[in-house]
């Protein structure tokens, strides 16, 4: 879509942040490469750009791996390090569906084993959800409606006995899809005309809503509620719950003007990552979404000399440890101030005379003393 709008061509304008380091032109991070690799998702930034070329073209887009979360990557991790690296996973779901995180959580946990079970580590099935369920369909499901994975499973009896039997699982392409369609099945399984679990949606309760998915019949074990109110407990997972209301989503945009759309540099949902791209980008600011500029902030500043007297006082083309060094020192002297801003690595950051115009020379104040 960006490209389509912005007249660009995928095979030579998409570039990744570490190859625009290596060209000088992007700070030193290693994304999306990184993630690929780590979520042993196969891609590369060439497949990447000649899949973008291919979708533009109306062309058969090539095959590529699966995206998303696979539940292969739990298998080395212990239980708090999957709880920390997939609980946003459940905040972000609850803000779209209205089921407690912390309640879905404790699902996965139990019917998973923290996503290290045959089942998710197989088909990224976390829920033991079968390829029938209820009889019916429902609106929502990110299941592709075939895929399948056969194993033996035990259920209970109302006697407290158990049985064994074979069962076709639902085989899902990551794990973001098999708590998608939980949820859907949570909120749209009926029996008959009523819904299966009315009153779930919205239960701010964590018991009364393990309650209902046990009296809905979801699972067969006589201890269900109790279980998952442990879990929960246990690792406090109430804490992912999302307390906001509705979900608003907003984009910040880093634009020199607000008019000037086509020389846009990004558009981001974090406020600090768009200033930290105005700071690397020369005369731009940040606009929220009505075209008002929140940064930087407009405000009257009385320029002040400082006394430097080190002579290896670094230069950064931005406010903070973390922007890039021009390779140039100060040097000891007396140097005018005429902007201050917070910043990584310092009490504060102050911007010099001479670098004023394009906002590009910034020195740590803990190294000056005022005049």
């Amino acid at each position: 879509m960006l490209c389509r709008q912005y007249g660009l061509n995928p095979l030579t304008d998409i570039i990744s942040h570490k190859e625009g380091h290596a060209k000088g032109i992007a700070s030193n991070h290693g994304d999306p490469e990184h993630l690929w690799n780590g979520l042993k998702m196969g891609y590369t930034m060439d497949t990447f750009r000649k899949a973008v070329k291919a979708a533009m073209s109306g062309g058969e887009t090539p095959v590529t791996p699966a995206t998303g979360t696979q539940a292969t990557v739990f298998v080395d991790l212990t239980e708090e390090q999957v709880i920390n690296k997939i609980g946003t996973l459940f905040t972000a779901d609850q803000k779209r569906n209205g089921i407690l995180a912390c309640i879905s959580f404790a699902q996965f946990i139990l019917e998973s084993g923290y996503g290290k079970s045959e089942l998710a580590q197989k088909a990224n099935n976390c829920f033991g959800m079968k390829k029938s369920l209820s009889g019916n369909t429902w609106s929502g499901s990110s299941w592709d409606g075939k895929s399948s994975y056969t194993k033996q499973t035990k259920e209970q009896n109302k006697d407290g006995s158990y049985v064994t039997i074979t069962a076709e699982f639902r085989k899902y392409a990551s794990v973001e899809d098999s708590i998608a369609d939980h949820s859907a099945y949570l909120l749209g399984a009926k029996n008959g005309t009523d819904l299966r679990y009315p009153g779930l949606k919205g239960c701010t309760d964590y018991r009364k809503a393990a309650q209902i998915i046990k009296d809905g019949g979801y699972a067969t074990s006589l201890t269900y509620v109790d279980k998952l109110c442990s879990i929960i407990e246990k690792w406090n997972l109430t804490r992912f719950n999302f307390t906001g209301g509705v979900e608003t989503t907003t984009w910040y945009r880093v634009r020199k003007t607000w008019a000037d759309s086509k020389n846009q540099k990004g558009a981001f949902h974090s406020l600090e990552n768009a200033k930290k791209c105005a700071d690397e980008n020369a005369g731009y600011s940040v606009f929220d979404e009505a075209g008002n500029a929140v940064y930087p902030v407009q405000r009257q500043f009385t320029p002040y000399r400082v006394k430097v007297t080190i002579d290896d006082l670094n230069i950064r083309k931005g406010p903070g440890t973390d922007c890039a060094k021009w390779g140039k020192y100060t040097g000891a002297g007396v140097f005018t101030i005429v902007e201050e801003v917070d910043g990584s690595g310092a009490s504060k950051w102050g911007l010099l005379k001479s670098y004023a115009d394009k906002r590009n020379g910034w020195i740590s104040l803990d190294y000056a003393n005022r005049l």
